[in-house]
């Protein structure tokens, strides 16, 4: 049974015109976070002209997609359904009754080549940043329409919130614990002269918990920035107030803050434009405001990755992006203090279609999950020029992943419908390249001659998927020095000694490395290509010191080896640099990493370039 979507509805249901039952598309769905147990799903419709991400399912319609009945790409009947407005403007659609009248499987894929609604567009609306929950928890200010069945019963009542407490005008007042009243003052009349004041402030930053140990001992601080209607101020906790108040302080929230030390701003390690900074005491004290909407939210002012390029060494900047493919964490010791931090790279895309790689610290990095490709904010990234243009997080950024706000939508709405099938080109040459299935700069044996990588005077970067047809195995493994931070070949010096001329020591033992040299092809070239430690172990599934020792003691069982690498395929990150030795020049070739295929990613990448190529045809 042809079914027809009905077009142009989205556009009708979001200017307040009466709609019948429309029938839509689901593109993507899922599912938020809401803190009651229940979960609630979010809906990226198409009609067929325009998508839009600000429908929600109603939780008594849970059971459709626990069912497995409502799944991208099922067309739908919307029975009813209420467009709430928020209190900042933007429009809500909840479904509450649907039914799914073409399967995902029969349906097959996305119906048309529907775009982007704007939201607001045509009414004078504007659409504003908005960072808290989407409608899960949020009440709206007022209903802006109904569809329903005339049996469904009468339509839901909403009551407004009641008045505002708090307002920074210096008007309001908060009644403590003890019955008496404080009064709210502004953030901009806050000065060291004064001893008891109450302030009413949206927190817009909270950094990391960090310590410190010098000669006068140990501790540990976190920061946050707030802003009231007046302005904005820093506040710093230090010792027990950390382990008092990191807990309870949320980012986004709303809090009354009173009784803290007021002093000059150190602009060494701030940018918050304010003259004073607080600091908590034993006496300072943290109440929620629950209803103050009046006050600033969180504000962005995101860099588009394809312009990080312009910006200056060190500048620090808001970056929004889908977090592509990422890094395992690692430990590495800070030189400065000699302590062990956690690090993580991660590689983010946006819709400028290029990719940039950001370096996360510390709990950061330890705890960041991109296994589902989410949408990841850092305020107040530091850019940096290591290896093109690179991102690193620092203590007082802060990371939000999957943020409810117009701009993680429509990125997410990009990214599913076609941005997972776009190669992004990477801003960031670091060493490597994006790893965990990175797609940046693929290419083809052919393409990466035609194009002349590595001609240049810097190297180049490229990803392929080849297939090792040759491995040469002699000269393919030496003796090293067994130093941490040293791979120099050793000297034997047939005492039971080893020498190395770089370290001018003799140790008792050395380790083994590797250097393999490798003929590599796709469908369309071959390449040679050396391959150092990491990623010879990777092609031949051993280490380096099992394969010394096995090619010493069985020579037959090395050889065995390498044979059955033979015809493998794998993921490679290739470096290629013009190089010159005895006034001859010759491009060479080096593994920077070695990964096993991501079939889900390649194929992704087949379809794209296969469509890419039906349409120049057409």
């Amino acid at each position: 049974m042809a079914v027809r979507l009905s077009e142009g509805a989205i556009a009708s249901i979001m200017q307040g015109d009466d709609v019948g039952a429309p029938v839509l598309q689901l593109i993507t769905i899922r599912a938020i976070a809401t803190g009651n147990g229940l979960p609630r799903y979010r809906m990226l419709m198409s009609d067929g002209v325009n998508i839009l991400s600000s429908f929600m399912l109603a939780t008594q319609l849970n059971s459709l997609v626990d069912q497995g009945r409502l799944v991208a790409h099922a067309i739908c009947k919307i029975n009813r359904f209420i467009v709430n407005v928020l209190k900042d403007g933007r429009k809500v659609i909840i479904l509450m009754d649907l039914d799914v009248v073409k399967t995902a499987d029969a349906v097959g894929g996305k119906i048309g080549n529907p775009v982007q609604y704007a939201e607001g567009s045509g009414q004078g609306g504007q659409q504003q940043q908005q960072t808290s929950a989407f409608a899960a928890n949020e009440a709206p200010s007022k209903p802006l329409q109904q569809n329903r069945n005339p049996a469904a019963g009468p339509p839901a009542k909403h009551t407004s919130p009641p008045p505002t407490l708090g307002k920074a005008g210096g008007s309001s007042f908060l009644s403590t614990p003890g019955g008496s009243q404080a009064k709210v003052v502004p953030i901009a009349s806050l000065n060291p002269y004064q001893s008891k004041w109450t302030i009413c402030a949206r927190v817009t930053q909270k950094s990391q918990i960090r310590t410190w140990s010098n000669s006068r001992g140990e501790g540990k601080l976190f920061s946050i920035e707030m802003v009231d209607e007046s302005g904005e101020i820093r506040a710093t906790a230090f010792t027990d107030q950390v382990d008092k108040f990191f807990p309870i302080i949320e980012l986004n929230k709303v809090y009354y803050f009173s009784k803290g030390n007021l002093k000059t701003a150190n602009k060494q390690y701030t940018t918050v434009k304010n003259d004073y900074e607080i600091t908590f005491t034993n006496e300072t004290s943290v109440i929620p405001c629950e209803d103050a909407q009046h006050l600033p939210s969180v504000k962005f002012n995101f860099v588009p990755i394809d312009n990080l390029e312009k910006e200056d060494k060190d500048s620090i900047v808001d970056v929004i992006g889908i977090c592509k493919s990422f890094e395992d964490d690692k430990k590495i010791v800070v030189k400065a203090s000699n302590r062990e931090v956690s690090k993580r790279d991660i590689h983010l895309v946006d819709m400028s279609g290029k990719m940039v790689t950001a370096t996360l610290w510390g709990i950061e990095a330890e705890k960041f999950d991109g296994s589902r490709q989410p949408v990841v904010v850092i305020k107040g990234a530091r850019v940096s020029d290591f290896g093109g243009r690179s991102l690193s997080a620092l203590s007082s950024s802060t990371v939000i992943v999957n943020p409810d706000s117009p701009e993680s939508f429509k990125l997410r709405g990009w990214f599913d419908s076609e941005g997972q099938l776009q190669e992004c080109a990477s801003i960031s040459n670091t060493q490597g390249g994006p790893a965990a299935g990175g797609n940046t700069n693929w290419k083809t044996l052919y393409e990466a001659k035609s194009e002349n990588l590595g001609q240049g005077d810097k190297a180049d970067y490229f990803s392929c998927v080849a297939t090792v047809v040759y491995l040469r195995k002699e000269n393919c493994m030496y003796q090293a020095c067994p130093s941490q931070d040293c791979n120099k070949k050793v000297i034997d010096e047939q005492n039971g000694l080893y020498r190395c001329e770089k370290c001018d020591r003799e140790f008792p033992n050395f380790k083994y490395r590797m250097i393999l040299s490798i003929n590599m092809a796709d469908f369309q070239d071959n390449q040679w290509v050396t391959c150092f430690q990491e990623s010879a172990e990777a092609i031949l599934g051993q280490n380096a010191a099992y394969l010394g020792e096995l090619k010493e003691k069985n020579e037959h069982a090395f050889d065995e080896i390498i044979q059955k690498a033979n015809f493998t395929t794998y993921e490679f990150r290739i470096r290629v640099k013009l190089e010159t030795f005895n006034d001859e020049s010759r491009l060479k070739a080096t593994a920077m990493d070695v990964k096993p295929v991501n079939h889900k990613e390649y194929s992704k990448r087949l379809i794209m370039n296969i469509r890419k190529n039906a349409a120049q045809l057409a």
